[in-house]
């Protein structure tokens, strides 16, 4: 009875963690970088460049990167402990296994490169290669968004079961 009681708490944390990710990122894509890469638009002409917007948003990002490091904790956490107690899934391995490795490419390649590259300055940013760099980042977050929903998801549907 203990052991069930104390696994429902680990799965609702799991579940918040997932939901804090989720919001998150949802957030940071969705409200934050818009309003910064429209900047001039809210104080009423243009005070910052497209690059200082760009340094505005990478320190955001920064931030959005611990929330992450929390949640590939969490995934690996969780679902080892599931997988082990033979509770599989493969829809919720596979998923585990793809926020895993999204979360990383995101946070230690596309973060590390992007602030690397601006820290040379505005021309480097500029660049295709620097375009084609963040695309990749957006790109790897969209997919550790899309793991993270149908983690929580699942997990949901197989506790209300």
């Amino acid at each position: 009875m203990q052991e069930l009681k104390t696994n429902r708490y680990f799965t609702i944390v799991y579940l918040l963690i997932l939901g804090v990710v989720i919001g998150a990122s949802v957030y940071a894509g969705a409200v934050v970088a818009p309003v910064t890469f429209h900047s001039e638009e809210w104080l009423g002409g243009e005070l910052l460049s497209r690059f200082q917007e760009g340094l505005i948003m990478t320190h955001n990002f920064i931030g959005l990167k611990y929330f992450i490091l929390v949640g590939i904790v969490a995934v690996s956490l969780y679902e080892g402990y599931q997988y082990k107690r033979f509770n599989r899934d493969l829809v919720k391995t596979l998923s585990a296994l793809g926020f895993i490795m999204s979360s990383l490419l995101f946070n230690y390649f596309y973060m590390s490169s992007i602030i690397d590259m601006q820290s040379q300055g505005e021309k480097v940013v500029e660049s295709p290669i620097f375009e084609n760099m963040h695309k990749g980042s957006e790109l790897a977050l969209t997919f550790v968004m899309i793991f993270a929903i149908i983690l929580f998801v699942r997990t949901l549907q197989k506790e209300l079961k």
